[in-house]
């Protein structure tokens, strides 16, 4: 077929003319919704959303502090949400850093400790023993002391506890009062009083009344007290000795030599002689048998 050739003004260039287009037939039309539809068909499910449950289960009850303190003190995979290694070692570790103050604050290692430091310094002696060996005395005699407590608190609450018998929560009260009981035995009414005054708390009818807030500071207040008291005791007769040997020496005319290093060997002499550490000990551990 040849094409239809037109000369357009009078120049000589010719023009090539194409045929005219076809209109698009009926059937691309029905292909092209045919396509769409499909389209739609399988879209469908990503928008498609579920309907809401007619009765949705309860949330559950947030833990009380019991549950908490149950499942912090769980073994490692036990019950049904227990915590993580991680914060299990957290927490253990939290609890061994605070464990010097509870020995220092809530036994009987601070009345030991400061009685023999002060034994210490009477004899003239600065640096023997050293503080290793009089925080080693002061731990095993506080272990001595302190063994009727421990036993009981081994006895009502670890071992039922460790027979599943109590929850923890139960076995932090349980013991906690035999521990309440000995601070309370060893502390004065009159320091209870003047800290419960400045809490604005009290009167309490019975000593498991009184909170550690208050007992506390009214136990290591009264151990102070009576360490000083038992130091003072200590004291005397190695004050007696110094002044019996300063006078000696001054009768002399021997005032250039000091009191303290004459003195030494004769104190050194009178404590082994009377026994001074059995005494010094035995005095101790039974000042907390009352």
């Amino acid at each position: 077929m040849s094409p239809n050739v037109r000369r357009i003004g009078t120049g000589p260039s010719l023009f090539r003319e194409t045929a005219p287009r076809r209109a698009p037939s009926a059937g691309r039309w029905l292909f092209a919704l045919l396509a769409v539809a499909l389209l739609l068909v399988v879209a469908f499910p990503a928008f498609a959303q579920t309907a809401p449950a007619l009765n949705p289960p309860p949330a559950p009850a947030p833990p009380g502090v019991g549950d908490a303190i149950d499942r912090a003190l769980g073994d490692l995979g036990g019950g049904n949400a227990p915590l993580s290694l991680s914060l299990q070692i957290l927490i253990i570790m939290g609890l061994l850093s605070i464990l010097p103050g509870i020995i220092l604050m809530m036994t009987s290692f601070t009345r030991i400790i400061i009685v023999l430091s002060l034994l210490r310094q009477a004899l003239g002696l600065q640096q023997t023993p050293p503080n290793q060996v009089l925080i080693g005395l002061s731990l095993f005699l506080s272990f001595f002391v302190m063994a009727p407590t421990l036993d009981r608190m081994n006895r009502e609450a670890i071992t039922p506890y460790a027979n599943g018998q109590i929850g923890a929560t139960q076995m932090i009260q349980k013991g906690g009062a035999p521990l309440h009981s000995f601070m309370m035995r060893q502390t004065r009414k009159t320091d209870i009083k003047l800290f419960a005054d400045m809490a604005k708390s009290g009167p309490y009818k019975t000593t498991e009344e009184v909170p550690y807030s208050v007992l506390l500071p009214a136990f290591v207040t009264s151990e102070l007290k009576t360490a000083f008291q038992i130091g003072f005791l200590i004291f005397l007769p190695f004050l007696v000795l110094d002044l019996i040997v300063a006078t000696v020496l001054m009768s002399l005319g021997m005032m250039m030599v000091s009191p303290t290093i004459i003195a030494l060997p004769f104190k050194l002499l009178l404590f082994v002689l009377v026994d001074g550490w059995a005494l010094t000990m035995g005095s101790l551990a039974a000042s907390f048998m009352r």
